[in-house]
């Protein structure tokens, strides 16, 4: 909720030019109390400045934009076989987006060098200097260290890990705020999607990994050091494949688009892709979606697990199959429905991303404009 009534007042600004807070409170709906709070800590981190005035003979705050005109985030999603950036301004509108696709083995090096010339492209794009930039939230496929800032086991793509935050920064050379791609998909739905303002938010990535990002009260959660929401390495049967993270039968052992793959692939002695299965699902192909179906079931019955423990509001898939629909949300619900409380089950909403495979860079943009003090940070 907070992030939504930021998002709200910044937008309010935009629109509207300086305002006093009475006004933004009436403007927006939000109470007198919760405008005052919010502007603070908006004026803590250097988005706007407030200066005394008179409103209708009374003294008043009159809150204005920061002074760094045409200042934007950026947000960078690495992925398996891409690399994603937006760009965005201050009310949350994406200005510029881009993605390339980047060869399966790829070194961190080299992405982050791919990266670095997309960002360079995609601010040229969008007509915007580097030196308006706040800052770059980077989204990662695996768990991160926040007490090092450094990817660490666990990660879906092996060569990420000992990443550290200084190294991302010396490729982009820009502030970087580093978190896992699960996190990232969590605060984009927290700040642009349809359900900005719920309380409590699961989001579920199901891709080549599967982790969730958590909304508790408003706020990202993060746990003791930044490891939360790895429920692809949730047991799912006790003696089943070998995992990566070194157990047994885990969630992504069952139902991650690589078991799907691997899976189709051999059935229909062919490689295949994660875009085919989404095309092979939605051309009726029964292997596909039986594939599909079984794997929706598995994590269903991981996400209850969550939904027994954090009684959320709204639980969220998202990631690369979102375009599948209820071919995917059903048996999802299926899973979640056989191993969750009943009561938790009739009031807890489960749907699909709206915001698909973009969600992860929305939310390294979000993540730049929630950190203390970014405008120190500008170039």
């Amino acid at each position: 909720m907070r992030l939504s009534n930021q998002q709200r007042i910044l937008s309010n600004l935009v629109s509207s030019g300086p305002t006093t807070q009475a006004d933004i409170a009436r403007n927006t709906g939000l109470s007198a109390a919760t405008v005052s709070n919010i502007v603070k800590v908006l004026v803590d981190r250097g988005l706007v400045s407030t200066t005394p005035t008179t409103s209708s003979g009374r003294r008043a705050q009159l809150v204005s934009l920061s002074s760094n005109d045409g200042a934007v985030s950026v947000g960078v999603d690495f992925g398996r076989r891409h690399v994603r950036i937006v760009v965005a301004t201050l009310d949350y509108r994406v200005i510029a987006e881009k993605a390339v696709e980047i060869p399966l083995g790829y070194t961190a090096a080299e992405a982050l060098d791919i990266a670095a010339n997309l960002l360079a492209s995609t601010l040229g794009q969008a007509g915007v200097k580097r030196s308006s930039v706040l800052g770059v939230g980077v989204g990662v496929p695996g768990p991160i260290d926040r007490r090092t800032g450094t990817v660490v086991k666990g990660a879906i793509l092996p060569e990420w890990v000992g990443v550290t935050v200084a190294m991302v920064e010396e490729s982009f050379e820009l502030p970087v705020y580093l978190e896992n791609d699960a996190n990232l998909g969590a605060l984009a739905e927290a700040t642009w999607g349809p359900h900005a303002g719920t309380p409590t938010v699961v989001f579920v990535k199901v891709g080549t990994g599967i982790g969730a990002g958590l909304i508790i009260n408003g706020a990202p959660y993060s746990g003791n050091i930044g490891l939360t929401g790895e429920i692809g390495h949730t047991p799912i049967h006790e003696h089943g494949l070998l995992c990566r993270c070194g157990n047994r039968g885990c969630l992504e052992t069952v139902a991650s688009t690589t078991i799907m793959i691997e899976l189709l692939s051999r059935t229909l002695d062919r490689p295949v892709r994660t875009s085919d299965i989404v095309r092979l699902v939605l051309d009726g192909d029964e292997r596909a979606i039986r594939v599909v179906e079984e794997a929706g079931f598995a994590v269903g019955r991981s996400i209850a697990s969550i939904a027994n423990l954090v009684n959320p509001h709204t639980i969220i898939v998202g990631g690369p199959l979102t375009d599948l629909g209820d071919v995917l949300l059903s048996p999802i619900r299926d899973g979640l429905v056989r191993y969750a409380v009943p009561m938790i089950v009739e009031t807890t909403e489960l749907v699909m991303s709206s915001l698909g495979e973009r969600a992860e860079a929305l939310g390294g943009a979000s993540l730049v404009l929630q950190q203390p003090g970014i405008h120190t940070t500008v170039a």
